[in-house]
């Protein structure tokens, strides 16, 4: 009968060993997604602020005032291209490009 309950008080002590290692391990990888979360809705919060920010310095009626004061304008018919190929040929050729800024 000894045996039994000296088998069963080493069982119990086991087990508690067991449940009490794996509830550390919970409480640590607890801890992890939290820092993860609060990391993801810091990260959120970043980027709802750039977003803002990027809308802010994009608004036309800001870089309008800014392209003329640097003597830019719209862009006339001879400098748009009709096909993605022509724009990149247009690019490739730089003496063209030169030749027209001469010319104006």
């Amino acid at each position: 009968m000894r045996i039994v309950i000296l088998g069963a008080l080493m069982l119990t002590l086991a087990s508690a060993v067991v449940l009490y290692s794996s509830n550390y391990d919970t409480r640590q990888l607890e801890a992890r997604v939290e820092e993860q979360e609060r990391a993801i809705d810091k990260a959120r919060g970043d980027i709802a602020v750039l977003k803002a920010e990027r809308a802010h310095l994009g608004r036309p009626e800001r870089i309008e005032p800014l392209a003329r004061a640097l003597g830019l304008g719209p862009a006339s018919e001879q400098q748009l291209a009709a096909t993605p190929e022509a724009a990149l040929a247009r690019a490739q050729a730089p003496s063209s490009v030169a030749s027209q800024k001469k010319g104006n």
